[in-house]
């Protein structure tokens, strides 16, 4: 029995090449409970700064983070999730 590699295809349709100007400017906080479910079924969630979209991308360590979201996090009272 041999193996043998299959060459790389890119499978995007004609036009739709990634760039950096696809990747999100900054991260935004939002309820962990809820991006699972939006990255799964495409709804939209609501970030603590009123930001509303689909969950697309994973925020990396050393990623921009909004400078409202982080305020307003920093100032919640400290607990658990809902």
């Amino acid at each position: 029995m041999s193996t043998q590699t299959l060459p790389d295809v890119d499978t995007r349709p004609e036009g739709t090449e990634s760039t950096d100007d696809d990747a999100p400017k900054m991260f935004h906080y939002v309820r962990k409970n809820k991006i699972a479910e939006s990255a799964i079924m495409g709804s939209h969630v609501v970030a603590l700064c009123g930001e509303v979209f689909p969950v697309t991308k994973s925020a990396k360590p050393g990623s921009p983070v909004c400078p409202e979201c982080k305020r307003i996090f920093e100032n919640l009272p400290p607990g658990g999730e809902e």
